[in-house]
């Protein structure tokens, strides 16, 4: 199998979408008005190429590749972004800045590293494990 053919296919047609990545670097502030807790201060990590794929997404995208290229994950999302992209950590925070697509339904949703971006010997691609989170 060619890897680099791999890799390319996955981004130019998965990694479509306009992902950000940020990291928090504090304690969220407490807006003393409302008695809203808001977001943390936070440093952008990365924003570029990628896509958020469900598990069902995942699974897809292996087919379409014609191999299994990453292991069945725990978690119902992943982020999937070029080598290029920094190792994510545990915490951060992901966004779609920019979708593809209009029907994609990923921008303005937010989700949480759930665990360090996998890392191999022989990679296609920086796939992380997500969990969505949602407001009460």
């Amino acid at each position: 199998m060619d890897l680099d053919a791999v890799r390319q296919h996955l981004e130019s047609t998965v990694m479509v979408d306009t992902v950000r990545i940020s990291r928090p670097t504090g304690t969220p502030i407490l807006d003393v008005v409302t008695g809203l807790v808001g977001p943390a201060p936070a440093v952008l990590v990365w924003e570029g190429p990628g896509a958020v794929l469900s598990a069902h997404g995942l699974g897809t995208v292996e087919r379409l590749v014609g191999g299994k290229w990453l292991d069945d994950t725990s978690s119902w999302y992943g982020l999937v972004t070029p080598l290029a992209a920094p190792l994510a950590q545990r915490g951060d925070r992901v966004e779609v800045a920019a979708a593809a697509s209009a029907t994609a339904g990923t921008v303005g949703r937010v989700w949480q590293v759930l665990d360090p971006a996998e890392a191999s010997t022989v990679e296609v691609a920086r796939v992380t494990r997500l969990d969505e989170i949602t407001t009460p």
